[in-house]
C-alpha cells in the first residue's frame, strides 16, 4: 500500500510538473506573438490618431517590404541589408500611399477611406502575386529558432529574444520621438488639434505623411518578425496578423499606444492558450469573441480614458 501511494504521488507530481511546463511554454510563446501584434497594432494606432482612418491595407503594405527584404537577402546573402531595405522601403511606401492614395479621401465620408484601403490591399496582393507568384517562400531568419531549455522546459529561442529586443526598440524609439523631439510634438499636435497647429505654423500635411511613413515602417518590422513563424512569405501572409493586430488595437483603444501594446500581449496570450489547450481552429473564434466582448462593454477600448476627439 505505501508503494502504491508513493507511486500515485510521484505520478501526480510528474503530471503537475508537466502542466506547469506546458503553461510556461505557452505563456512565453504567447508573449512572443503578442509583442509582434503590439508592433503591428501601434502602426494602426499611429494612423488612426492622425487621420481617424483604420488602414485596412496595412497588412498588404507590410508584405511589400518583406518581399523586398527577401529579394535583397537572396541576391546578396546578407539578412541585415535586406532588413534595412525593408524598413526604408516601408517608410517610403507609407509616405507615397498617404500622399497619392489616401490624402484625397481623408476628408471624405468615413466609408470612402475604408473602400480605398480595401481596394489598395487587393491591388498590392495582386501585383505581388504576379511578380513573385503565389507560392510560399521560406523567409530568411538571423538567429536560430531552437529553444533554450531551463530544467527541461523550453523558455524561448535566440529568435524569440531578437523579436522582443526589436519590438522593445520600436516602442522606446516611438516613445522618445513623441515625447522628446520637436517633430514628435508637432505630430501629436497635428493629430489632436490640426487647426490650432496650422495657426502656429506647423505643416500638418507633412506631419500626417510622416505618421503614415512611421506606421508603414512599424508594419514592415512586424512582417519581418512574424512571417518566419508562419507558413512563409506569401502575398496574403499578413492577413491573419492584421486581424489579430486590429483586435489588439481595438481592445487597448485606438487612441492609446500603451493600449495597443497591452492589447497585443493579451491577444498573443489568448491565441497561444487556445491553440495549446483547446484547438488551433478555435483560436481565431476566441479572438473574435474578445473583440465583440470589448466592443459591447467598452467600445472605446480598455485604455481609453476620455471620449475620442472629433475632427
Amino acid at each position: 500500500m505505501p508503494n502504491g501511494c508513493a507511486a500515485t504521488t510521484n505520478c501526480a507530481t510528474r503530471t503537475w510538473d508537466s502542466k506547469v511546463d506546458r503553461f510556461v511554454f505557452l505563456t512565453l510563446d504567447g508573449l512572443t506573438r503578442g509583442a509582434v501584434y503590439a508592433a503591428f497594432a501601434l502602426a494602426l494606432v499611429l494612423i488612426w490618431r492622425g487621420t481617424r482612418i483604420v488602414n485596412f491595407a496595412q497588412g498588404a503594405m507590410a508584405v511589400v517590404p518583406a518581399y523586398l527584404a527577401y529579394s535583397v537577402t537572396t541576391a546578396t546573402g546578407s539578412y541585415w541589408l535586406g532588413f534595412l531595405v525593408a524598413i526604408a522601403s516601408g517608410l517610403l511606401l507609407g509616405a507615397v500611399v498617404e500622399r497619392v492614395v489616401m490624402r484625397p479621401v481623408e476628408q471624405a465620408p468615413p466609408l470612402n477611406p475604408v473602400i480605398v484601403a480595401l481596394g489598395l490591399a487587393l491591388f498590392i496582393q495582386g501585383v505581388l502575386g504576379m511578380l513573385y507568384s503565389n507560392e510560399y517562400r521560406p523567409p530568411p531568419i538571423p538567429f536560430d529558432r531552437t529553444a533554450f531549455t531551463v530544467g527541461g522546459v523550453p523558455v524561448g529561442s535566440p529568435y524569440d529574444v531578437f523579436v522582443f529586443v526589436a519590438v522593445l526598440a520600436l516602442m522606446v524609439g516611438l516613445g522618445l520621438l513623441f515625447t522628446r523631439t520637436p517633430a514628435g510634438l508637432r505630430m501629436r499636435s497635428s493629430a489632436f488639434a490640426p487647426e490650432v497647429s496650422r495657426l502656429l505654423g506647423v505643416n500638418v500635411g507633412r506631419m500626417l505623411t510622416l505618421g503614415w511613413a512611421l506606421a508603414s515602417a512599424a508594419g514592415a518590422l512586424a512582417a519581418l518578425l512574424i512571417i518566419p513563424t508562419e507558413l512563409g512569405l506569401h502575398p496574403t501572409a499578413m492577413d491573419l496578423a492584421f486581424t489579430a493586430a486590429f483586435t489588439a488595437a481595438v481592445v487597448g483603444g485606438l487612441d492609446s499606444p500603451v493600449g495597443a501594446v497591452v492589447g497585443g500581449l493579451i491577444v498573443g496570450l489568448l491565441l497561444s492558450y487556445m491553440t495549446g489547450y483547446v484547438d488551433t481552429d478555435v483560436a481565431p473564434i476566441a479572438v473574435l469573441v474578445l473583440l465583440v466582448g470589448v466592443l459591447l462593454v467598452k467600445p472605446d477600448g480598455l485604455f481609453s480614458g476620455v471620449r475620442a476627439r472629433r475632427v
